[in-house]
């Protein structure tokens, strides 16, 4: 049985009024299961709302294919319309209409004759029952997106699409409403693409997350594996903020700015060229001599987050609250003891035990 809601196949596009040749989306391939909410992340302009738009129906793929419950849907020459997607879009302003009540919004996808039973399921659901009567400038933000989900999901619809729906929010509304998506959506057995800016609320809430850079699918896969199996160093540095240092293979061993540690790999066919690791990974050690510098600390509750600058590179580096680093102050940098990075390309974990 295939348990597929929606598929992209070697999906390209690219504006036809804009002078940069480069492809907004490139030969992305995904597929959402039934049930699935899946996160899709990156930076800005790198193709995921574009790719949003091309599920939702709002663009025709340059190449490949979209097929939502085994059916296409588009292609190069051949476009279903919105409307006829059956997908609920959630956008990050809401996009409610002002001169119609809570009920009314609710209502809107409905089509003629279509039973309401559903809409008042999620009002109360979604805590609006009390609020049906209220136009969208006397709700909360936290209300008007709940508002916004209820009409994406009001026709029945078993796929939602979620632009960036949390940002304009407060921190605890959106703590808040990030952690109620998930039922929702399971208790309408709906799935859904949730794109974001954000790596933490990705990791935190999605069963998988789809990471994008320039138009181009990195990875997608489950958090713990995009964690502790990154597929490439944009993926290492974008979502889990991993320091990158500069490395020089010699055989056997790397040499590093803190020292030289043991080369892990045995095949030297593809030699890599970047070591990537965490803020726990590096010390600093005050050297009024120092060759590092301290450029900005942030409290972060149980430690302070370093910015050191050693030359023309910047780390990120985790220090314990005993003592108050000055912006300003020298030092020097090594690894600590027992500690793991990772190799690229290939991903290949690297003790950092320096030999030298």
């Amino acid at each position: 049985m295939n348990n597929t809601a929606l598929k992209i196949e070697n999906l390209c596009f690219q504006y036809t009024n804009s002078s940069n040749l480069h492809l907004a989306v490139n030969s992305v391939d995904l597929s959402l299961g039934y049930g699935e909410l899946i996160g899709l992340l990156g930076p800005s302009g790198c193709g995921k709302t574009t790719l949003l738009r091309l599920v939702a129906g709002f663009e025709k793929p340059t190449k490949g294919r979209i097929l939502i419950n085994n059916n296409i849907v588009a292609t190069n020459k051949y476009l279903v319309p919105p409307e006829k997607r059956g997908i609920g879009m959630v956008f990050q302003d809401y996009a409610l209409f002002p001169h119609l009540d809570t009920w009314q919004n609710a209502c809107f996808g409905l089509k003629r004759g279509q039973d309401k039973k559903r809409v008042e399921w999620l009002l109360d659901l979604l805590g609006l029952s009390n609020l049906r009567f209220r136009y969208p400038h006397e709700l909360s933000g936290g209300q008007r997106q709940r508002l916004a989900l209820a009409r994406a999901l009001a026709p029945g619809t078993s796929i939602v699409v979620l632009d960036e729906p949390f940002s304009n929010l407060d921190v605890d509304v959106r703590l808040k409403l990030r952690s109620e998506l998930t039922h929702v959506l399971k208790t309408c057995s709906a799935s859904a693409i949730l794109v974001t800016h954000d790596p933490d609320e990705a990791l935190a809430i999605c069963d998988r997350v789809a990471v994008m850079c320039d138009g181009n699918l990195h990875q997608c896969t489950s958090p713990p594996d995009l964690v502790h199996k990154p597929a490439t160093s944009f993926v290492a540095r974008f979502v889990l903020q991993r320091n990158v240092i500069p490395i020089d293979v010699q055989g056997t061993n790397i040499h590093t700015p803190f020292g030289t540690i043991i080369n892990p790999i045995k095949d030297q066919l593809v030699l890599p060229y970047e070591l990537m690791l965490d803020d726990k990974c590096l010390e600093i050690i005050p050297n009024l001599d120092g060759k590092a510098v301290i450029e900005g600390s942030e409290f972060q509750g149980q430690y302070w987050s370093l910015r050191v600058a050693l030359g023309s590179h910047k780390y990120r580096i985790h220090y314990e609250l005993s003592a108050t680093p000055k912006v300003g102050d020298r030092c020097n940098i090594r690894y600590k003891t027992n500690k793991h990075g990772l190799l690229f390309p290939g991903a290949v974990n690297c003790p950092l035990q320096v030999i030298n």
